[in-house]
């Protein structure tokens, strides 16, 4: 047998089925085997493997097993002359098998051979190939050096970036996205190191396979996709402490004990300040629009009250100051609130989810009003004023915000994208509906075709127009049929053409999805028609928590009133108590039997079920009241839940 490709997948369906297509096709016409090793996916990843690839030999975990240990099961029954290790968040071109086979066979000194990996956004992967991280490497790398030098033979050691790209090249280390190796070498240098969980085990096998005497070579002449290159961990302090303990592992097993000391020393130093700039680079990024928000929102506030006693006690100092700045923050802090609740520092920043916002502040601040004394109360028109003068600041940021990133004016923010599909009729017109069952965010303008076809009105002109075509429509999206285009033409197109702005999206064909990645900083992303509960977003979660809390707040401060209303109220305080801890949540699921098919949350005091009124449902009705539940979800839902269920608050 020819080759044996070996993925470890981990809950990525989506990206494991696009690039066993791509194996797919490109396992045609060589005696070759796949294996599939699932680190106890919970999204189905298997059954996707069993109904749409029989072929593919799945080896399925029982728990996460790491990577180095995953590759090792399938490699210890591995037939082939060949060994492939390769990503799951991969696509290959169609001869790419072929032509590193070919390589091989060639060049008989040949241990391991990597390739030239672009991202989902065609841009080249320096980690395609690497140098190894001696502790003058590392120390490079660590400062700063390498990237402020990449070119330099003497600080882009790291990623060899004084290579050229697209020669062939003897290298240190090779990605263990895409790492093709010879099976009686494997049997020589032993199999991946185990101590590696994940990272790592890459550069230990390269330089195994150095020290063994063979060669690891970077081979240019086939390109693949890899979505989450390096560059998508880099922010994460998790990836920030297995990557550089992983860097110590290899220095213990390889290095001299003082050569592996100052390394180790030198990595534990590395691994806090790479940690603590990854908490603060997420930090601020978090942070960055509601300080925008505040800052603006407190101002306006602070000059609108000057403006109103101006006009109203004829003095700008009718309040006295400390009255003004207590006032203002307050204010301030609870319309940033209604803004977060009203998912406005989500990715889908709208007019209206700004105006929901405000409107939830409003409300707040209208209470906050009411349980105040008289001489601490601003007018009511200021919270009026000061309300509408919110909405313009936020909504203002916001599409400035936009205009930065786009160089485009956008009242809207560009919820839509200009989209071509790239294919035949038919299976565009399939991707059509899957644009349409999706709901995605996506102005269709048209499709470029292989063949021509000027009687349709949709048709914009053929495959070698298509850079003309982008540039004349504007086009911002571009979604590709890998049906009707070789996945050599659509990497080839992407490299081409990876410094323009453009989203780049793959369908492989009979999917029920679209997959792509915005950029290299960004994991990737995809349309599906599978529905896509609402309330499994983190986001959402984090929402539903703040409504909790408030709400045990609430409950508690307007206790003498609620439990006039509440059936059994010897409960009522311990379930607050719950709340506020964070063991429950004022609303659940109802008792059902699907429960485990639903995103997780806490058990509830009340349900969609107790807001019916007692109403008796059978237990598919149950099933259904859950799923929309989910499917649906919004603050305002849970609210008006807890409001319809209150005589059961108690329960």
């Amino acid at each position: 047998m020819q080759l044996s490709v070996v993925i470890v997948n981990y809950n990525v369906k989506y990206f494991l089925e696009q690039a066993l297509h791509s194996v797919r096709k490109a396992c045609i016409g060589l005696n070759a085997e796949i294996f599939v090793v699932d680190n106890h996916s919970l999204d189905g990843s298997c059954d996707m493997v069993r109904d749409l690839f029989p072929e593919v030999k799945l080896i399925e975990n029982k728990e996460n097993v790491g990577f180095a240990k995953a590759n090792n099961q399938a490699i210890k029954v591995a037939q082939g002359k060949y060994i492939l290790l390769l990503n799951p968040d991969t696509v290959i071109e169609e001869d790419c098998f072929k032509k590193v086979i070919h390589f091989m066979d060639q060049t008989q000194d040949a241990g391991a051979v990597g390739v030239k990996m672009i991202d989902g956004s065609g841009k080249f992967l320096p980690e395609s190939k690497r140098g190894l991280p001696t502790p003058e490497v590392a120390f490079f790398k660590i400062s700063g050096l390498a990237a402020l030098f990449p070119r330099s033979r003497k600080f882009g050691k790291y990623h060899l970036g004084f290579l050229d790209k697209n020669q062939i090249h003897e290298v240190d280390v090779l990605a263990g996205a895409f790492m093709m190796i010879r099976h009686d070498v494997l049997k020589s240098v032993g199999l991946l190191d185990e101590d590696y969980f994940m990272y790592g085990e890459d550069i230990d096998l390269s330089y195994c396979i150095n020290k063994a005497g063979f060669k690891n070579y970077y081979f240019p002449d086939t390109t693949i996709i890899h979505y989450k290159g390096e560059s998508t961990k880099k922010t994460s302090v998790n990836f920030v402490f297995t990557f550089y303990k992983a860097m110590v592992i290899f220095a213990k097993k390889h290095y001299s004990q003082k050569h592996a000391r100052n390394f180790s020393a030198l990595i534990h130093i590395a691994i806090y300040l790479r940690a603590l700039a990854a908490i603060v680079s997420r930090f601020a990024s978090k942070i960055f629009v509601p300080l925008l928000d505040f800052t603006l929102i407190f101002s306006s506030l602070a000059l609108l009250v000057g403006f109103w006693s101006n006009l109203k006690y004829d003095t700008p100092a009718a309040y006295p100051s400390e009255i003004v700045y207590s006032n203002s923050l307050v204010y301030t802090l609870l319309w940033l609130a209604g803004l977060f609740l009203a998912g406005s520092y989500n990715k889908r920043k709208t007019f209206l989810s700004v105006a929901k916002g405000i409107a939830f502040g409003t409300l707040a601040i209208a209470v906050f009003y009411a349980f105040i004394g008289e001489a601490y109360r601003f007018s009511r028109a200021i919270i009026i004023l000061g309300a509408f003068a919110a909405i313009a600041d936020a909504f203002i940021i916001r599409v400035l915000l936009y205009f930065a990133k786009y160089r485009r004016l956008s009242f809207t923010m560009g919820s839509n994208l200009k989209t071509i599909i790239v294919g035949n009729k038919s299976e565009v017109e399939r991707v059509q509906d899957l644009l349409v069952k999706s709901k995605s965010k996506s102005d269709y303008l048209g499709y470029v075709s292989i063949e021509a076809n000027k009687d349709d009105n949709h048709y914009l002109g053929q495959v070698n127009e298509l850079t003309e075509l982008v540039k004349f429509f504007g086009v911002e999206e571009i979604i590709f049929c890998s049906k009707d285009l070789a996945a050599s033409q659509i990497i080839e197109w992407m490299g081409r053409n990876s410094q323009e702005d453009i989203l780049y999206k793959i369908v492989p064909e009979e999917s029920l999805f679209i997959i792509g990645s915005n950029n290299k900083n960004t994991p990737g992303d995809f349309y599906t028609i599978e529905i896509n509960l609402k309330l499994s977003k983190a986001f959402e979660q984090q929402k539903k928590r703040v409504f909790d809390v408030a709400t045990s707040f609430l409950m508690l401060l307007f206790s003498p009133i609620i439990l006039l209303f509440v059936k059994h109220r010897g409960n009522f305080f311990n379930n607050i108590i719950q709340v506020f801890s964070g063991h429950k949540t004022w609303v659940g699921y109802a008792e059902a039997t699907n429960i485990k098919l639903l995103p997780s949350i806490k058990s509830g005091i009340v349900s969609p079920l107790d807001a019916q009124g007692g109403k008796t449902l059978n237990p598919i009705t149950i099933q259904k009241l859950n799923f929309l539940y989910a499917k649906d979800y919004s603050v305002e839902k849970d609210f008006l839940i807890v409001l319809k269920a209150i005589r059961s608050v108690g329960n």
